[in-house]
């Protein structure tokens, strides 16, 4: 055939490499070409016309249609060898014959078709459980390949500090400004040091009328190309120059729409003008490195004195991060000992505080574990949300599992159906082999019809699953490695589905069936009831499991926190608010929408700072390694939060001392022993820090504003500090509706402050984020238990349909002489009943054990009450009656007369 050649095509316009070489193998020689070309022509006009993505699927539909004796039959009369040889006595051959395998299909389809309830159960089930399986493994590979677009990834680090504070090692990721200087400089195992500003670092951006609130931080100039950013425009290195900006393509978008962003002026904070010099594209949704902008390191130098004259000789100070990059063929372990002692050597002789009780060691972190290795005990690397990634593989696993024993109890329930076929095809010459092929060929067609059913379910629930987990996933259709692992997921959960049944059913005597002296149903009850315990047991334990989780988010939910966050909100600070503060207050409070104003150094919920050295009277040289979270604030403090004062007062206009006074809460009371040494109160108590004498004024109660609301909370001393202010916190008056309070003070707000956004967040909504952790392994639990009840009971539904068939006459002959509809209920009912109350003695134990263990990482956390096993056992009863009585009663029903007609 003459046809017009086909151009050369780029690498990615090509069919499938894997199916031309399938094409050339089952082809017989003298139709080869011809077939090719055809298919090769046909390919290129449709990825002409749909794109050559769509035509590789197409392909490859092609492909499979295309599978006939015909393309391997020789030439007639040419003497060609055939690539099949005729049947012969070697079985394997015979086995893998491409005529057998259309055969095991073509019987596989009959038998769908023939018995259509059973197969819905089986391939609905498969679905659900093949959905699950990949919608849970797409979650791990992002989870898995976080940080891996970077280039540098198996050479990048964070420095880490271990330090101890009252007998306990810490590890932190803050480290001393001098640091990063301190490596570069002396140091030659590293190929670049970049430090980078740790704090939450929103700050204001203003272009012309354009004003934004972004994310962004200082950082030094060699990150770009440690962490080979992707620079969309502009130099190689744009932060070298001190007053320049690097915008994502995002925040450039914000900023200057479709204008060149390159060369114009952005201010920031209403303080300094930047000149922007590089466009980047934004991080990936699962990278550690997230800004809307960057900004120079030595940018701080240029702007901050307290920079330049004390942050860049202070060994102390924790405040900074440092990223590290290794050159090739070092080895970590060895640089770890190298640097160890860095800080150590930097503190002064006459600190011996620092020097003996805190021994500050750091070392290197790699990029590898930032997102899931993150946890440190004692010092020590100790995990992270690994344990999740590698708890929910292990359900998805189970969860096909599940699926699965559907497939093979409705298989070897109705294997009395199919022994008399068995005992046929072996009478007449049929392997054993040839039997496992037919019967792995129905499981492996069933699970590619659940694969399609599976993946219009994943299609449909993607974007939810994406808002649940915070994420943007999407199915990698153009990539051929997907679509391989896409086969291999199909035929691995076939064979795993068909494994059990086809060598059941391929073991049977044909004598003996063909005789009728096989009973196959009681032999098969007992597996068939082994594979029900395991499905139940796995659901039950994820039943309790998802109880226990959710009791311990409302126990932390419930916890007395000290503060009341209902009702108020915080503003971050600027220049403008600070120095017209006594103006907006008074404005603010005139409006009759505002109970209360304070200025803080961090959010309501949260604390940014934290110290040591506190001396108090009757204090060792060990109670000065404390560390004590620090509250730096201004008049109204308590008001303004809502905390009750346990003892004393709040800082007052009317004590001039009080600009040297402190207020702590009980557990800092506690820790300085007051109450236990004298039992006096602590008001009036003298101590000592940063070369001052403090004068406790008042005691607040434990107010919770730790990381997580489970933390046990630490000594706090609150000092009144007009200047180290970040925040300006606004109670709003009880009475006004909390949008019509908004809208009054915003303007006040816009009015000393125009280029800012007025930019305010919620103390109740900011507080509910720290259960954002565990309300998403919750909800993934909470999906998982439920997708695993209706799997099972799904199963349990087609086998009760069985039995209730199987059982018809029986139930006949017992109506006849005299049982109830309840009698017949309970005899059909009873078996799965022992199942599901055995499935809970097996799975309390194993659920509570692992809870228990789950519950260790908290310090404020519930007790496993007996109730919940009670309660769960109570449900499992219920839903498995639900799921088998519709056909028990069905069968109870039935009129005896029909069932016994036959005899």
């Amino acid at each position: 055939m003459n046809r017009k050649s086909i151009p050369s095509q780029p690498g990615n316009r090509k069919p499938p490499r894997w199916a031309q070489r399938l094409l050339a193998r089952i082809t017989a020689p003298h139709q080869r070409e011809e077939i090719q070309g055809d298919m090769e022509e046909l390919f290129h006009k449709r990825g002409q016309r749909s794109g050559y993505t769509k035509a590789q699927l197409q392909y490859v539909v092609e492909l499979i249609l295309l599978l006939h004796p015909r393309l391997w039959r020789g030439e007639p009369g040419s003497g060609i060898k055939r690539r099949y040889s005729t049947y012969s006595d070697d079985s394997t051959n015979f086995f893998l014959h491409p005529v057998m395998i259309r055969s095991y299909l073509t019987i596989a389809f009959r038998n769908l078709l023939k018995n259509k309830s059973y197969s819905a159960i089986n391939i609905g089930g498969l679905a659900v459980g093949m959905a699950v399986a990949m919608l849970i493994g797409l979650w791990i590979k992002d989870e898995l390949s976080a940080n891996k677009h970077h280039k540098n990834y198996e050479t990048l680090y964070e420095v880490k500090l271990n330090q101890t504070f009252d007998g306990k090692r810490g590890t932190q990721d803050a480290i001393p400004f001098p640091l990063g200087e301190e490596l570069k400089t002396n140091y030659p195992d590293f190929k670049g040091v970049a430090m980078y500003e740790r704090s939450e670092g929103n700050r204001s951006l203003v272009v012309g009328n354009q004003k934004f609130i972004k994310h962004g931080m200082y950082i030094g100039d060699e990150a770009i190309d440690m962490f080979s950013l992707n620079i969309l425009n502009g130099p190689k290195n744009p932060l070298k120059e001190p007053y320049s900006i690097v915008l994502t393509d995002e925040t450039a978008l914000a900023l200057f729409g479709n204008q060149d962003p390159i060369g114009k002026i952005v201010r920031l904070d209403n303080a300094v003008d930047l000149k922007v010099t590089a466009v980047l594209a934004k991080q990936p949704h699962n990278a550690t490195l997230q800004f809307d902008y960057l900004l120079p390191w030595h940018l701080q130098e240029a702007r901050y004195d307290w920079v330049r004259n004390y942050a860049k000789t202070d060994w102390r100070n924790n405040d900074w991060g440092v990223f590290a990059q290794l050159k090739d063929g070092i080895d970590p372990a060895q640089t770890n000992a190298k640097i160890k002692n860095v800080i150590l050597t930097h503190l002064s002789p006459s600190d011996p505080t620092s020097r003996n009780q805190v021994k500050p060691e750091i070392f290197l972190h790699p990029m590898a574990k930032w997102r899931l290795y993150s946890e440190f005990t004692d010092g020590k690397n100790t995990g992270g949300f690994i344990q999740y990634v590698r708890v929910f593989g292990i359900f998805g696993l189970f969860i096909l599992v599940i699926a699965c024993i559907n497939f093979m109890n409705l298989s070897t329930a109705r294997s009395e159906k199919r022994a008399k076929e068995v005992g046929v095809r072996k009478a007449v010459g049929s392997g054993r082999k040839q039997l496992i092929g037919q019967f792995l060929s129905e499981s492996t067609l069933i699970a590619a019809l659940a694969l399609l059913l599976a993946s219009g379910i994943v299609l449909i629930a993607l974007p939810y699953f994406n808002k649940l987990t915070e994420k943007t996933i999407n199915v990698e259709f153009g990539n051929p490695i997907f679509w391989g692992l896409l086969v291999l997921f199909t035929v691995f959960t076939g064979l795993l589905a068909g494994s059990y049944p086809a060598l059941y059913l391929s073991s049977f005597n044909p004598v003996q069936i063909l005789k009728g002296s096989v009973h196959i149903g009681k032999n098969a009850s007992w597996p068939r009831k082994i594979l029900v315990v395991i499905q139940f047991t796995f659901s039950i334990a994820l039943m309790i499991g998802t109880i226990i989780i959710y009791q311990q988010i409302q126990h932390g939910k419930n916890r007395p926190i000290g503060f009341t966050r209902q009702g108020l909100i915080s503003v971050n600070s600027s220049k403008d608010l600070l120095s017209h503060f006594e103006a907006l207050e008074a404005e603010l409070m005139a409006t009759g929408a505002v109970a209360s104003i304070c200025k803080t150094n961090a959010p309501p919920t949260q604390w940014w700072s934290s110290n040591s050295g506190w001396k108090w009277k009757g204090a060792t040289p060990e109670d000065e390694s404390v560390i004590f979270t620090t509250i730096a604030t201004s008049y109204d403090y308590t008001k303004t939060m809502g905390i009750k004062l346990k003892e004393g007062r709040d800082f007052s206009r009317d004590f001039t001392t009080d600009s040297t006074g402190v207020l702590l809460n009980e557990a800092a009371v506690k820790r300085m022993g007051f109450n236990q040494r004298n039992g006096r109160s602590p008001i009036g108590e003298m101590l000592r820090w940063a070369g001052k004498d403090w004068t406790v004024i008042g005691v607040i109660p434990d107010i919770v504003i730790e990381w997580s609301a489970y933390r046990a909370v630490a000594p706090m001393t609150i000092i009144f500090d007009k200047n180290w202010v970040n925040f300006i916190n606004v109670r709003l008056n009880p009475t006004v509706a909390p949008s019509v309070a908004i809208q009054k003070i915003a303007p006040i707000f816009n009015k000393y402050n125009p280029v800012y956004p007025f930019d305010y967040k919620f103390a109740d909504t900011e507080y509910a984020k720290k259960f954002n952790y565990e309300e998403l392994i919750g909800n993934l639990s909470a999906i998982v238990c439920l997708l695993a009840i209706f799997i099972s009971c799904l199963g349990l539904f087609g086998l009760a349909s069985f039995m209730a068939e199987q059982r018809t006459k029986e139930i006949g002959i017992r109506k006849v002489l005299g049982a109830s509809v309840t009698n017949v209920w309970g005899l059909l009912s009873k078996d799965f009943v022992v199942l599901v109350i055995i499935s809970c003695l097996v799975a309390s134990p194993i659920a509570w054990y692992a809870m228990n263990q789950w519950l260790e990482a908290y310090t404020y956390k519930i007790s496993i009450e007996a109730g919940v096993f009670l309660i769960v056992l109570l449900l499992a009863l219920i839903i498995t009656l639900l799921t088998v009585s519709y056909q028990a009663i069905h069968a109870a029903l039935l009129n005896p007369v029909k069932s016994l007609r036959s005899e």
